[in-house]
């Protein structure tokens, strides 16, 4: 399995977006309904995720499916949102999944940990935060990452994470998934990445983080977890 940094987890990306002008789109999706989270362990709410680019452009499918871009377009949501649009352009990369994620006041996200959504994976996650406030506390692999509107965030996500909020309002992040490229080894470069890092390790999983796993990549239904599937339980990796 990849080794996955501790020093590599998370970096401030060198963009600033237009806070008013994500909160202008934003306000322009919602006809739409957020869907509830399709991994309830981790979250068990309503009003949680609402697709930009999903598997055949669909408004009815939350799922992320790492490494599949050449099935995602984008959904009607997206097309009536041009600083997105905007935003997500600026990374000159192949995208997978890309969605707004709420989290309601006062609601939880359990820690647990995603799979093959890490820089070392080919991929990156970026959280830009749209509406936020100071009662938000976003923690990865026991850090607590402060987020403020219009910043560019990656997280590498396949280490233990959770978001609280208990303040006032709503939290809304546009949430891209990126395909790793050239343009993408020199953006990270820049910000401290360490590529020594990437070796791989002898992978040890207890029971019930396999069995959690395998629900999870049963979700997905790609070839690639299903794949890993096998591997989990035949004690592989």
């Amino acid at each position: 399995m990849k080794y996955y940094a501790p020093e590599n987890a998370h970096f401030l990306l060198p963009f600033q977006f237009d806070p008013t002008l994500l909160e202008n789109d934003l306000k322009k999706c919602s006809t739409y309904n957020f869907l509830k989270n399709y991994v309830p362990a981790n979250y068990n709410g309503d009003d949680y995720i609402l697709p930009l680019r999903s598997i055949d452009g669909r408004l009815d499918l939350p799922a992320a499916f790492p490494n599949s871009s050449e099935k995602f377009k984008n959904t009607t949501a997206l097309e009536k949102c041009p600083y997105f649009k905007e935003v997500i352009d600026s990374f000159l990369c192949e995208k997978d999944a890309i969605r707004l994620m709420n989290l309601p006041s006062g609601r939880v996200i359990n820690e647990h940990v995603d799979y093959n959504c890490g820089y070392e994976d080919g991929l990156f996650r970026v959280h830009i935060p749209i509406i936020t406030n100071d009662q938000v506390r976003f923690t990865l692999n026991g850090i607590p990452l402060t987020m403020r509107p219009g910043e560019a965030w990656y997280t590498n996500v396949n280490l233990p994470h959770s978001v609280t909020n208990t303040g006032s309002t709503n939290r809304v992040h546009l949430v891209l998934d990126c395909i790793r490229n050239e343009w993408s080894d020199k953006l990270f470069t820049s910000v401290g990445f360490d590529f020594t890092q990437e070796i791989e390790v002898a992978e040890q999983y207890t029971e019930s983080t396999k069995k959690r796993m395998i629900e999870e990549l049963e979700l997905q239904g790609t070839p690639a977890s299903k794949k890993l599937i096998i591997q989990l339980k035949q004690g592989t990796s």
